[in-house]
């Protein structure tokens, strides 16, 4: 069976423990807060990124618009690309056979329209990233594009929980080697089982059933998402608790990320409840 290696892309790192609501909005209120503020859980590739009644007016009630990096940042691109290289002058050419890298090659020429020689250098978890599109029956759409909209027509500013160079760096912890054994093994089943699972995943969100999410990445056996969760989930959500703390005491703040940041023992919700906070489901 494939792993499924879009899963940690999506939602990345779901951990052992899930809230028992069906809630993407949370309201984190209490401990000082004079007003609240909302968490909120995306998914970075969907049919429809339509948001509902109780986001917009959340959204309404907070000031400012924080979420996994700045994409208002006009250094952001830059700072993408500079992260994206791997280290050590390693290459995907020098982790295969020359077979798997003409097969790679073949796929990357068909799908992205060049050769894959122009992508030897970038981490191969980035390399799987850009067929996500092709895996999508629809034009892919984006949350955070949404949540920005509002922001924007709000006239309120975009911060980030980290920087690029934050995120990319994940994908240094994790063995290059895992990235390149993953990213054939989609390729050569031209992410057929990546794709089924893609498609239950965006049901299950729409449900807004984190246990769902939860049950369905535990059945995904996707190596790097169970091996390595401190390094994708864990470690971001400990080091954005601080960022949280000051930014919805500054003022109400809508912090829009990943959707499997929010549940677990580490989880979002449950460190700041540990902190002192209210942290509720808003339906």
């Amino acid at each position: 069976m494939t792993r499924k290696f879009f899963v940690a892309l999506l939602l990345v790192g779901v951990s052992s423990f899930a809230q028992n609501e069906k809630s993407l909005l949370w309201k984190v209120s209490g401990n000082g807060l004079k007003q609240p503020s909302y968490l909120y859980g995306t998914i970075h590739a969907t049919c429809d990124a339509t948001l509902d009644k109780v986001t917009l007016t959340a959204l309404d009630n907070t000031k400012q618009l924080y979420l996994e990096m700045d994409m208002d940042d006009p250094t952001l691109q830059s700072n993408m690309m500079a992260g994206m290289m791997m280290k050590d002058g390693k290459t995907m050419q020098s982790m295969v056979s020359a077979a798997d890298f003409k097969t790679l090659d073949d796929y990357v020429k068909e799908k992205l329209g060049f050769s894959a020689v122009m992508l030897n250098t970038i981490k191969p978890f980035l390399v799987s990233a850009m067929f996500l599109p092709s895996l999508m029956d629809c034009p892919m759409q984006s949350v955070e594009e949404e949540l920005m909209a509002v922001s924007h027509t709000q006239k309120e500013e975009v911060y980030g929980l980290e920087t690029a160079a934050d995120q990319l760096a994940v994908f240094d912890a994790i063995p290059y080697q895992a990235q390149m054994d993953e990213l054939m093994e989609g390729v050569k089943n031209k992410f057929a089982d990546d794709k089924s699972e893609m498609a239950k995943m965006n049901e299950i969100y729409k449900s807004k059933d984190i246990n769902a999410m939860l049950d369905l990445t535990k059945e995904s056996e996707n190596d790097i998402t169970s091996k390595y969760q401190d390094d994708l989930l864990n470690n971001r959500n400990k080091n954005w608790i601080p960022k949280i703390e000051a930014a919805a005491k500054e003022k109400p703040t809508f912090f829009g990320f990943g959707a499997g940041h929010l549940a677990g023992e580490n989880g979002v919700i449950a460190l700041l409840r540990k902190k002192g906070y209210d942290v509720e489901a808003v339906k």
